[in-house]
């Protein structure tokens, strides 16, 4: 887990003691919007939504949650209400480490409390991209830097990927509907953009990337599919 890499073996052993492993059916909800925070989930396999829900019933997937991310760590630290409902959408394995527990080593083990606050510094910024991302790029230029952080750096054209969960999970994790994620994919086939289901051709990455001016100053700690949380 990125969170805990570096921390000493006695401190590693203590959260050991206290995390309980769980498997879970696609399905399974983890943690509910609103309730008390009951633990920090570890994610080992499968894919987590978190979802938050209007005063009109209508919801909205805010993140996917892929192995090695975490939710939701926030609300256990400042012992606040869940903000979003996790939502395991295949079957998945984690690591449960209960709030409680978890604060009291963090208060006695400063390694922990600072790795705890280095994440949550890292959600934050991560969450301030994201913002800048849906204010300063347009739809198909966020769909053009989704898929350039999919690709492996330097890798020579055409590149081959795999979108990492479906279509409709994609056009949530973009703020839009998939109407308007298909409209984008048709903008992106005359920058050499081709798709078949979930697999994707990138003819022309260089122009690709020109496309989606990226921001240079915080393209390497962008984040991007790898480090959803």
């Amino acid at each position: 887990m990125p969170m805990l890499r570096g921390l000493p073996d006695e401190v590693l052993a203590a959260l050991a003691a206290i995390a309980q492993p769980l498997a879970v059916e696609e399905g399974s909800v983890l943690c509910r919007e609103g309730d008390p925070p009951a633990a920090l989930h570890l994610l080992l396999a499968g894919q987590v939504t978190l979802s938050g829900r209007a005063a009109d019933g209508s919801a909205a997937v805010v993140e996917v949650v892929r192995p090695g991310g975490r939710f939701i760590l926030a609300a256990v630290l400042t012992g606040r209400a869940y903000l979003m409902t996790a939502l395991a959408v295949t079957p998945a394995r984690l690591l449960r480490l209960p709030a409680a527990e978890l604060c009291e080593l963090a208060a006695t083990r400063p390694a922990l409390g600072m790795a705890l606050a280095r994440a949550v510094a890292g959600d934050f910024r991560a969450m301030v991209l994201q913002v800048r991302d849906l204010k300063l790029r347009s739809l198909p230029q966020r769909l053009a830097y989704y898929l350039l952080q999919l690709a492996p750096a330097e890798a020579p054209a055409p590149v081959a990927l795999r979108l990492p969960f479906d279509k409709a999970l994609l056009a949530a994790r973009l703020g839009c509907r998939p109407a308007n994620l298909s409209r984008a994919f048709a903008v992106l086939r005359a920058l050499g953009v081709e798709t078949h289901g979930a697999r994707v051709m990138l003819h022309d990455p260089s122009r690709l990337r020109g496309f989606a001016a990226p921001d240079l100053a915080t393209d390497a700690e962008a984040g991007g599919p790898a480090a959803d949380r």
